[in-house]
């Protein structure tokens, strides 16, 4: 999922955030990715790709609703809002997802309409496989300029190995 207004191009990098949406390590995560849009606004494109892992019941409908709210234009603060409430997605399913959506404008029957039909199942797995492919295990994994670093065990300086790859890229 990216909602960026401009693809990349070679003045831009992409990060790809491999996560799974009920997962507590992913939302820690937000704090790292609030400040490299911040520090690189439009000359990043931060990619949602999904992860969800089979210890967390809902992850995969939380996947789905995200790809949805992606549609309505409000993906990433869709998957901000449900990694703020990980613990009560894991207590209390797909009801939070649909609460989500209507606490930001999302058009919450179109959520469970996605969930039901399976529209955005494809991406989903999709996500999942390519992850798989390339030795994504655990959430959050992150990949920009080729590189792999995995958020899952420790996010202990991921953000600076991030911020120096991008220099690279960015030729900053």
């Amino acid at each position: 999922m990216s909602e960026t207004n401009s693809p990349a191009t070679p003045s831009s990098a992409v990060l790809d955030v491999w996560c799974d949406l009920a997962c507590t390590d992913c939302r820690t995560a937000l704090e790292d990715l609030r400040a490299l849009r911040a520090r690189y606004g439009d000359r990043m494109e931060i990619r949602l790709r999904h992860f969800p892992l089979a210890k967390h019941q809902h992850a995969y409908a939380a996947a789905q609703a995200a790809e949805e709210a992606a549609v309505q234009s409000l993906g990433w603060p869709f998957a901000e809002a449900v990694l703020a409430r990980a613990e009560e997605l894991g207590a209390r399913g797909e009801e939070v997802l649909t609460a989500v959506a209507k606490e930001l404008g999302v058009d919450a029957e179109e959520v469970d309409t996605a969930l039901i039909d399976g529209r955005h199942m494809l991406v989903v797995d999709a996500d999942q496989a390519e992850g798989k492919a390339i030795g994504v295990t655990g959430t959050p994994t992150y990949v920009i300029g080729g590189e792999r670093l995995d958020g899952g065990e420790s996010q202990e300086g991921l953000r600076e190995r991030i911020e120096e790859i991008a220099d690279r890229l960015l030729g900053v």
